[in-house]
């Protein structure tokens, strides 16, 4: 009785600390938030494969949060035709180095038109058991490098312009990612701030449309049949710039999981559906569209995305 009271109270402990520090940082973005949001559509759109396939790509608590290494790649492009549309990889690497801890490498590139965006990233993750049931709290930290460029070899004008010799001339920065998760058989709650540098600073470098919070939460049920699962998930996201955004939607998984579709409603007024295969819980290979936000449906088309997983070593 003396060892679960210990065990109780330890587990509190870790459990009001790490959500209180969320909790502060979640008020600090509110109050940004505030401060910028306005009714013009994002920029940006998180890659797609974040929510079911590569969880890592929206939280560093993720890193390492099973066994094995786990090798991430997805392409996408938006806006088909369009001359300087929206061209964006993304790469990462994640494992578990010991029984505990998890490391990951979280690289992103993105070119629009004339500007070429690069950042990288290192995670650092910990993995907590809180009973014997495996329920397990997770905290991740990244840091991250960013660098913004003009791509003079398309410029259309004076490469000797001062403006385009003052762009190239900024400063690289770094950024600090602060992440947590909480899980308990199927279930999974996540929260977590990519920019913690800027919220503290004030120095808030982020594009426009760029996610300055995200949180979500899912259940996983398992069935026995053609049907071997289905996932549920709803997601918060505050953007800077912007409106809030919701997600929800759903995974399925049938034939012992082998095919995976998804498909989840935005309220920015955009679906994204994807299906994929999972060849022996070694490599899944998944395609996604996004369609286009609402107010541009008629004038672009949407977001072509086709992401790739390879895990070893399970």
């Amino acid at each position: 009785m003396c060892y679960q009271n210990d065990s109780e109270k330890k587990v509190k402990k870790y459990l009001t600390g790490g959500f209180s520090l969320l909790l502060l940082l979640m008020a600090a973005v509110n109050s940004a938030s505030a401060q910028s949001a306005s009714n013009a559509p994002a920029l940006l759109e998180p890659s797609g494969t974040q929510y079911f396939q590569n969880r890592y790509l929206a939280n560093p608590s993720m890193a390492g949060i099973d066994t094995g290494l786990h090798l991430n790649a997805a392409y996408r492009r938006q806006w088909k035709g369009m001359d300087g549309a929206p061209e964006t990889k993304f790469f990462s690497a994640d494992g578990a180095l010991g029984k505990r801890v998890g490391a990951g490498l979280n690289v992103f590139n993105d070119v629009a038109g004339l500007i070429n965006r690069t950042r990288v990233a290192l995670t650092y993750a910990y993995h907590l058991p809180l009973g014997q049931r495996g329920q397990q709290l997770h905290f991740g930290l990244s840091l991250a490098l960013n660098v913004q460029r003009l791509d003079l070899t398309h410029l259309n004008g004076d490469p000797n312009d001062p403006s385009v010799g003052a762009f190239n001339r900024r400063d690289d920065y770094f950024e600090g990612e602060y992440g947590m998760a909480y899980t308990s058989g199927g279930l999974m709650l996540q929260a977590s701030l990519p920019n913690v540098r800027g919220l503290f600073t004030g120095d808030n470098k982020a594009v426009n449309g760029g996610t300055i919070f995200f949180s979500a939460a899912e259940y996983r049920f398992q069935f026995d049949g053609a049907l071997g699962s289905i996932t549920p998930k709803a997601c918060y996201r505050a953007v800077k710039g912007y409106n809030d955004i919701f997600d929800i939607g759903v995974n399925a998984g049938f034939l012992d999981n082998v095919l995976q579709v998804m498909s989840i409603y935005h309220t920015s007024g955009s679906v994204t559906a994807g299906i994929g295969v999972d060849i022996k819980k070694t490599v899944m290979i998944q395609a996604l569209y996004t369609s286009q936000t609402t107010g541009f449906k008629n004038n672009t088309d949407g977001t072509y995305e086709i992401g790739a997983t390879v895990n070893l070593f399970r």
